[in-house]
């Protein structure tokens, strides 16, 4: 037998050893796997809740539109009532302190 053609044998030991090495690494990365998993899921129900908290605040956003222009409206009604309500009250006095006699 030549030198060149040694065969190494490697102890059983060894190799049981060597796999045991293998499966718990292997176990560590389907570890991994299945964490990357669920909080790749936690991020999909995330971005679904968020799109429907966007659409929500969409909706708020539009009532609110709404109510300021309603507000706006019964602003400019209000002013007008308060200027006709001076003018009313005004002319009564007026009319009353010239019945009474002061003008």
């Amino acid at each position: 037998m030549d030198v060149d053609q040694q065969i190494n044998v490697i102890p059983a030991e060894m190799i049981g050893e060597r796999f045991d090495r293998i499966e718990k690494k292997i176990d560590k990365l389907s570890d991994a796997m299945i964490s990357l998993a669920r909080t790749e899921e936690k991020i999909m129900s995330m971005e679904v809740e968020r799109s429907n908290v966007i659409e929500r605040l969409n909706r708020h956003s539009e009532k609110i539109d709404s109510i300021n222009d309603k507000v706006n409206d019964n602003t400019r009604v209000i002013s007008n009532i308060t200027k006709v309500t001076w003018i009313v009250s005004g002319s009564l006095i007026a009319g009353f302190l010239k019945m009474m006699g002061f003008m």
